[in-house]
């Protein structure tokens, strides 16, 4: 897990648009799994393993979870959708139980892991996450973060971007700080939570921060 922090408007969403392929990159090359995917189109870089949650309209709410859970599969063969439907709701409950319903009709939380589930369909190596626990519940959060150090824990490898800093920095092995585009501080996440510049600047303390 490598999470990114920083203030508002400091190019984190950004970074995570720009290797979906969703922004125009002016300069400097994108690796992934050693190969040069700068201006690789987003659906083949579905087909290499990439899968990214925005931080809004991340769900098609006209559909049917399970409508929006196939969606995650297109490329995949047809006989194994089945399965990984299986899997999703396997992890997140609550979508089975939903499974017919409308996702414009789900609560924030359950739009969330509806979002993470149709990732988790494409069978992703590595998962983009902007924001995942932004308007939620703090129980709902909790949860969340549990399930996405498990999707990590099964063999996905997870950059996160994330408002609430000291817990996305709890659960990264690495963590970046950004600044106005730049990388200010970088290093282990445990490491940057214990970096008095680094809770002075952006963590805060206290009941804030928390």
């Amino acid at each position: 897990i490598v999470t990114m922090v920083g203030a508002n408007g400091a190019g984190k969403s950004t970074t995570l648009k720009s290797i979906f392929g969703l922004t125009r990159v002016s300069s400097g090359r994108i690796l992934f799994e050693g190969k040069d995917v700068t201006r690789r189109k987003t659906h083949d870089l579905v087909r290499m393993g990439l899968a990214y949650v925005p931080q809004d309209h991340n769900i098609f709410p006209s559909l049917s979870v399970l409508e929006n859970l196939q969606m995650g599969a297109y490329a995949a063969p047809p006989k194994e959708i089945g399965g990984r439907v299986a899997m999703v709701c396997e992890r997140f409950p609550i979508l089975k139980e939903r499974s017919k319903q409308k996702a414009g009709t789900l609560s924030g939380g359950e739009r969330q892991m509806l979002a993470i589930g149709r990732c988790l369909m494409a069978a992703p190596r590595l998962m983009l996450l902007d924001e995942p626990s932004l308007g939620l519940a703090p129980l709902i959060i909790a949860s969340l973060f549990e399930q996405i150090q498990a999707i990590n824990q099964s063999g996905t490898t997870i950059l996160l971007i994330e408002q609430n800093a000291r817990r996305a920095l709890s659960i990264a092995d690495r963590g970046y700080v950004m600044e106005l585009g730049q990388i200010r501080h970088e290093g282990r996440g445990s490491d940057l939570l214990e970096d008095d510049q680094v809770q002075r600047a952006y963590l805060g303390t206290g009941e804030e921060a928390a």
